[in-house]
């Protein structure tokens, strides 16, 4: 299972989706997946499971599947996070 959030880190928003990253990570003990959308080696990635807001958190199986994505914010809690991580 992989927790991926793609966010702009210079943005309005980076320093919000830092800290969530960060608090995720120590409260729930799993490890968050960081993309750059202004990456060019992330650009199959983004258009495969249609990201186009920023910040999103996708939840996607270890085969490649969506599972879940959160668009924009507000940001979603911990628990709906970590629910599909388990």
């Amino acid at each position: 299972m992989r927790i991926v959030v793609v966010y702009k880190d210079y943005s309005d928003h980076g320093r919000e989706v830092r800290e969530y990253i960060e608090d995720f990570e120590r409260q729930t003990g799993l490890k968050v997946e960081v993309m750059d959308p202004d990456s060019g080696r992330n650009e199959f990635f983004l258009r495969a499971y249609d990201v186009v807001e920023y910040p999103t958190i996708l939840a996607i199986t270890d085969e490649g599947r969506l599972l879940q994505q959160w668009r924009g914010k507000p940001l979603p809690l911990f628990d709906e996070v970590a629910y599909y991580a388990r």
